[in-house]
């Protein structure tokens, strides 16, 4: 089969051809018909970013992926030849304390697919039956590839009621493209999207953002008392992981609000402790992932509803032959890109 190998500890990655995997008693063999670029591919592309970790060599990554089931494990139950999968790329144990507790997606033994484990840059992959979600039919199938990108915002947006409340997405990345789209299909009565490139600011919009603001403006904080309110945001959905993002994201929230932290700094980040969240009675929540599979069932609800729909932040597909255009149009400085696309 063909696959996007790495296959050396400098930034960059090949086109080249690799064995097909032979799968294990409980796994399937999934022909890869799409696969997206998630912020864990990028760092192992450029070889360096937040959370990064060198994978053994050469190594197939991967995180994000969808196909068919073209092979199953003898033990790989409740599966036929041809169903169609979406991939969770996180890989729980099953008897930890964590996985007996509900809580498979921050399992004490992850691992992780395309990280850890051979990922879905690739004609055929090799996927660990509980972690593939079985569409019930083809209508999500054009969608397939970001259904875990798509659960990640669905697990930071939804833990909290946000009916009538106002909303802030701090970095319209995917990710924050996609929270915009949930908070607004969850009720929230505003939703204000905050980022520095022009482009995903007009993404957020489509996406259902009520405004979209500059952080770089210097009218940013009195901006966003004007459509938050003067107390503030209710919840702040921090997507970024930049530092004065954080920062502006904790000044625009409102004293006992709720502060979700997804976005991976790639330095340590600063704050003050007992004057930012202490004293103000903010709720921190850290986000990893998905509820394995709550969020899933979620999302699919979501989706087939029409409350929300992802495809204005898919932006571009291209070829896996192509994929060092892909990755170049990602790590441009001007961030003209949404949620892009590979395809065998």
């Amino acid at each position: 089969m063909k696959a996007i190998v790495k296959t050396s500890r400098t930034r960059g990655a090949s086109y080249r051809d690799a064995e097909v995997p032979v799968i294990t008693k409980d796994e399937l063999l999934v022909r890869v018909t799409a696969a997206s670029i998630s912020p864990g591919d990028l760092a192992i592309f450029n070889h360096a970013g937040p959370g990064f970790a060198t994978p053994t060599l050469p190594f197939i990554f991967g995180q994000e992926f969808c196909g068919e089931v073209v092979e199953i494990g003898s033990q790989a139950k409740g599966f036929d030849k041809g169903d169609f999968v979406s991939v969770e790329s996180h890989v729980f144990c099953g008897v930890c304390g964590q996985c007996r507790n509900d809580q498979r997606h921050i399992c004490q033994n992850l691992r992780v697919i395309g990280r850890d484990l051979q990922g879905g840059f690739a004609e055929y992959a090799a996927v660990p039956a509980r972690c593939a979600w079985k569409h019930s039919d083809s209508s999500l199938k054009d969608i397939g590839p970001v259904m875990e990108p798509f659960g990640s915002a669905v697990h930071a947006v939804l833990s909290e009621d946000l009916v009538g409340r106002t909303v802030l997405i701090s970095g319209c990345a995917p990710h924050g493209l996609f929270a915009a789209g949930i908070a607004k299909a969850a009720g929230a009565k505003r939703v204000v999207a905050v980022d520095a490139s022009a482009y995903r600011r007009k993404l957020a919009l489509k996406m259902g953002a009520d405004t979209a603001i500059d952080p770089s403006d210097k009218t940013c904080l009195s901006g966003l008392s004007k459509f938050c309110g003067p107390e503030g945001a209710d919840a702040v959905i921090e997507m970024s992981g930049a530092q004065k993002a954080v920062a502006l994201g904790l000044k625009a929230l409102r004293p006992g609000g709720r502060f979700v932290a997804f976005g991976l700094p790639v330095t340590d980040i600063s704050l003050d402790y007992a004057g930012d969240i202490v004293k103000r009675g903010l709720r921190l929540e850290g986000v990893a992932g998905r509820e394995i599979f709550r969020s899933w069932y979620k999302m699919e609800s979501l989706l087939k509803s029409g409350a929300v729909d992802p495809r204005p932040a898919i932006t571009h597909t291209f070829a896996f032959k192509d994929f060092k255009k892909a990755f170049a149009l990602i790590n441009s400085k001007d961030k003209k890109c949404g949620k892009v696309i590979l395809k065998p």
